[in-house]
């Protein structure tokens, strides 16, 4: 996936989960930002910041979004929406191992809609998409913060294998390298516990790392996922 109009920038401060000031070369600008997660290690006073400019004609409240973010040697994209459209892309291309025929966005099924439904060769498949931004000593961790959203996908997956589609939950690492990918037990030891019962249920536990630039996330290659 690729964004045009970059600027590079200096965070400033985040005064609501919506909203950055950041340092420009015009002057400190009021941003949107693309991720309502806390990012707490990442948006620090001076951190080398990545923004999407629209032109005055859009129809916004602010003019830029907070796209990327550095963190020592690793630039992390935090766009919540990039995860999804950089998985389409991979899915499209034959990511699973397969080109599907059918690729639909924002599938419901039950109670729970899903980030993309597929079909291939006669078998239907559900798959769920999630974007990891937190990095600990080169580990990929997901969540942030407690996701009941995220146990309600794991369970409607389970729910969904038993009835026969194949199903997976994609962990979509914003940043590359990493070397594993875990649950975050720490923060939200139910989702590990949701996790670990959906592999056991048959759903695919995918992670992938990314190739990240200021203006482009591409998944790059799988990463070994542990503590299940």
């Amino acid at each position: 996936m690729q964004y045009s109009n970059v600027i590079p920038g200096r965070f400033v401060s985040r005064p609501n989960r919506f909203l950055a000031q950041v340092e420009t070369a015009d002057g400190v600008q009021t941003c949107h930002v693309k991720n309502t997660g806390r990012c707490a290690e990442l948006l620090l006073p001076g951190a080398p910041v990545w923004l999407q400019q629209f032109g005055a004609d859009a129809k916004r409240k602010t003019k830029f979004d907070l796209i990327a973010v550095q963190k020592g040697a690793l630039l992390l994209n935090i766009d919540s929406q990039a995860p999804n459209a950089a998985a389409r892309e991979f899915l499209a291309s034959g990511g699973l191992g397969w080109i599907p025929s059918v690729l639909r966005p924002e599938y419901t099924w039950g109670d729970s809609r899903f980030d993309f439904y597929l079909e291939h060769g006669g078998r239907r498949c559900l798959a769920e998409v999630k974007g990891v931004t937190l990095e600990e000593d080169g580990t990929a961790l997901f969540p942030d913060a407690p996701t009941l959203r995220g146990i309600k996908h794991l369970e409607g997956l389970s729910r969904a294998a038993a009835q026969g589609f194949a199903c997976c939950v994609l962990f979509v690492v914003q940043f590359s390298p990493a070397a594993a990918f875990a649950p975050n037990r720490r923060t939200h030891p139910a989702f590990a516990d949701a996790l670990r019962a959906a592999r056991d249920a048959g759903v695919r536990v995918l992670a992938y790392d990314c190739a990240v630039t200021p203006e482009s996330m591409v998944l790059r290659a799988p990463v070994p996922v542990t503590g299940l």
